[in-house]
């Protein structure tokens, strides 16, 4: 049925994804969070480790949003650097009907769920 319903699909997806994240970010001793502001840019996910490095998650199932996500996250991520916050260390855009991991000439990460159990 999920097949026919692609919202309810990604939103699963995503939900699943923020578990393995949250997860794994535990296992280095960092948090999971999420990230909205004031003039609505959010993020799916932010790891933030106890040294205060992060990285910015977002999370979709399909490739078809990749370059749009991609230059939204790297929008976002200038903006707070021009509010004088701390950079990230990566950008990264998790998708679910990928089969290869790669990082884009803008510095973002492309990686398929998959890739996340290594």
């Amino acid at each position: 049925m999920l097949i026919n319903d692609l919202q309810t699909y990604g939103f699963l997806f995503e939900s699943l994804c923020e578990r393995d994240l949250k997860i794994y970010a535990r296992a280095l001793g960092g948090q999971l969070f999420h990230y909205q502001d004031y003039n609505n840019f959010e993020i799916d996910a932010i790891v933030q480790l106890s040294d205060g490095r992060w990285g910015a998650f977002e999370i979709k199932l399909g490739m078809n949003q990749v370059d749009e996500t991609a230059k939204k996250l790297l929008r976002i991520c200038e903006s707070a650097k021009n509010k004088q916050g701390a950079e990230p260390s990566f950008l990264c855009v998790i998708c679910g009907m990928s089969n290869a991991a790669y990082k884009r000439p803008d510095g973002v990460y492309i990686v398929p769920i998959t890739a996340l159990k290594q």
